[in-house]
């Protein structure tokens, strides 16, 4: 007989615990908490389950009353212990014995955090305090009578931006067509859909901004899958971190990640860059190996890594970037809202000329 799904129970007291709620305090919370009633064990949600370890992190904080220094100076099993629960599905709050739940994929994880006694009763009180806060999910399904795949693709040919920003206000589905939009071999066309990316999240992230920290999520995973074509999706992904660096700056550590791969250097070259233009700080973390570019063979590179270290700002690159004034390789940047003919010594002049502003 097949196991049917149970209800989620605490690892540490086995008691019966409620479905993960929303903090109402924050603008946007990528991992829902609760709270055990019996133990006060802290469980974060992570619907992905490949993020378990920022969601170890939510839970942790959450335990300590946001309490950095204290969070972070607590040691393994000798000051908490954690444990995860796997297949979780939050719509129907339970616990499935396999993946796949009536045609649905479920991959879900529930992290919890344990504080050993004596935190625990430095943040008890305050603890259950805070979890009388938290807050049902409520999610505004949108959808409008007005979509269809065939609207969004006349919008995008034709660049009717307001029409297209209307319906995403309207229709969350819109996002979905842009990405596979993003499959086509014409340069120009796939450059303005992810520009046109950034304008559609920012008006759907008003009032769902899970489904866009959901689309980050899964075009930084088609990204990482092997053999995968990134296809736009770390370009995508800078545009729409530039677009509110607030909400969705933390996926940006995930976006440094692909420097490790040199098939997708000029992806994240371009996104970093990208990203750098409104929030230099948030892009510092990518100097190192933008530098490191400047001496690359390729002049796409060189040329995108000196437009993104011009946004950062150190002037620890000048006498390379100097060095390159001479450089007249052409290649072809999209900023600006188009793609421009640039030579690497165009952009290494600019950039030496923002730094020392």
């Amino acid at each position: 007989m097949k196991p049917s799904p149970e209800e989620p129970r605490c690892p540490f007291c086995y008691n019966k615990i409620d479905q993960p709620k929303e903090q109402m305090e924050r603008k946007l919370v990528e991992y829902p908490l609760g709270v055990c009633s019996h133990c006060s064990a802290v469980y974060a949600f992570d619907i992905t389950g490949h993020n378990m370890g920022a969601a170890f992190i939510e839970a942790l904080l959450f335990a300590c009353n946001d309490d950095d220094y204290l969070a972070f100076s607590l040691s393994h099993e000798q000051d908490y212990t954690d444990a995860v629960i796997g297949n979780y599905d939050i719509d129907t709050h339970t616990v499935l014995p396999e993946k796949f739940y009536h045609d649905r994929y479920v991959r879900g994880a529930l992290v919890f955090v344990k504080l050993h006694d004596q935190f625990l009763d430095a943040t008890k009180e305050k603890l259950r305090e805070r979890s009388k806060t938290l807050q049902p999910i409520t999610k505004t399904k949108l959808r409008s009578d007005k979509f269809s795949k065939e609207a969004v693709r006349r919008y995008i040919q034709e660049d009717n931006r307001e029409e297209l920003l209307a319906l995403a206000g309207e229709d969350t589905r819109v996002i979905n067509e842009l990405q596979k939009m993003l499959y086509t071999p014409d340069e120009h066309l796939r450059w303005r859909i992810t520009d046109i990316f950034g304008e559609v999240s920012l008006k759907i992230g008003e009032r769902r901004p899970d489904k866009i920290s959901k689309l980050l999520s899964n075009l930084l995973q088609s990204a990482a899958y092997p053999g995968a074509s990134a296809w736009g999706a770390l370009e995508v992904i800078g545009t729409i971190i530039s677009t509110n660096t607030l909400l969705y700056g933390e996926f940006t550590t995930q976006l440094l990640s692909f420097f490790q791969q040199r098939n997708l250097w000029k992806e994240v070259t371009w996104a970093v860059g990208k990203i750098a233009t409104v929030d230099p700080g948030l892009a510092k973390y990518a100097f190192r190996a933008l530098s490191a570019l400047l001496d690359d063979e390729d002049p796409v590179l060189r040329g995108y890594a000196a437009w993104a270290l011009g946004s950062i700002g150190f002037d620890d690159v000048l006498d390379t970037l100097k060095s390159l004034e001479t450089d007249d390789n052409m290649l072809t940047l999209w900023r600006d809202g188009e793609l421009q003919e640039v030579s690497v010594a165009q952009l290494a002049k600019e950039a030496i000329e923002k730094i020392t502003r």
